[in-house]
């Protein structure tokens, strides 16, 4: 199961289709968690996110541990994920009660909604992921997500998809509107460079990508590798090859960290020449080999279960 979950990512996971109220090819609702015992529940399986997840918490409360770090989630609280975070450990009340919305990766790019695709924002959301609603915010939240219910739900209908297309672009509008109270960004025009970068974000988290090559991306959205890195460098103050090579460092450590395959077999999936390649650039970015980084993490899980 944790291997599936790993791979898979949020979107395509069996848990996501056990407990979703509703899921087709775009969207997913979720109103509960199946298999509650009595006292707390350890959710213990990782699971990367793929997709735009929403999870308001109606009541009880949570302990949530997003790449590494915990987060607590009480009544009111709405948990925003964007692609690519890592849920670890968790722990739910027994009286835990969410609403919650996920849309898949495809989906999101067609319709290219959510402000959160823009890169400071983004970034915003990682380290940031709970919002303490107030009492018109989480009221809103829940029409929103009752409407979606009973649309998506009920007996189809001949416009159902024109339908729920016009109603989550007003929830998207809502959306940003309450997030600003959290994230004040200047207004700025959606320039060109914006539009590449953007771009280049979309193809840098295409699934199974995992090309290393600045002339990749450049090519694929038709400029040269030093214009792509200029507009990198003027959006986000970092060049193509330093977010080329943070998105790949994400990937290795977090193969490193929880795949049940060998060293030699992460390599590969992760498109490196040969092991002695893979071993010198963990070495080079992490300061230890790949053998090292995983022990030491088998060491800190250790000390965290005697402690």
């Amino acid at each position: 199961m944790e291997k599936d979950s790993l791979e898979k990512g949020i979107w395509h996971n069996d848990d996501l289709n056990k407990n979703a109220a509703y899921k087709d090819d775009r969207i997913a609702i979720i109103d509960n968690i199946q298999g509650l015992k009595d006292g707390q529940v350890n959710l213990d399986d990782m699971v990367k996110v793929d997709a735009i997840l929403l999870v308001y918490c109606v009541k009880g409360k949570a302990s949530i541990c997003i790449n590494g770090s915990t987060y607590l989630i009480h009544p009111n609280d709405l948990l925003v994920c964007v692609p690519n975070i890592v849920f670890e450990k968790s722990m739910i009340s027994i009286d835990f009660e969410m609403r919650g919305v996920v849309l898949s990766p495809e989906y999101m790019k067609n319709m290219f909604l959510f402000e959160c695709s823009t890169w400071s924002f983004r970034s915003f959301v990682e380290k940031h992921p709970v919002f303490s609603l107030n009492d018109e915010e989480a009221r809103l939240f829940r029409q929103y997500y009752d409407l979606l219910y009973e649309k998506m739900t009920r007996t189809p209908r001949k416009h159902q998809r024109e339908l729920f297309d016009a109603l989550l672009e007003m929830f998207h509008y809502d959306f940003y509107d309450t997030m600003e109270r959290f994230y004040n960004e200047n207004p700025k025009t959606f320039s060109s460079s914006e539009v590449l970068f953007r771009n280049f974000l979309d193809l840098l988290n295409t699934p199974g990508n995992n090309c290393r090559k600045v002339a990749y991306y450049a090519d694929k959205l038709h400029v040269s590798p030093k214009y792509l890195s200029a507009v990198c460098k003027e959006v986000s103050g970092q060049t193509a090859f330093d977010l080329v090579n943070q998105y790949i460092l994400k990937n290795v450590k977090y193969m490193l960290q929880w795949s049940p395959k060998s060293i030699k077999e992460i390599a590969m999936e992760l498109d490196f020449p040969n092991l002695s390649f893979f071993g010198k650039y963990v070495k080079r970015y992490l300061g230890v080999s790949p053998k090292q980084y995983r022990e030491q993490l088998s060491s800190d899980k250790l000390s965290n279960v005697e402690d």
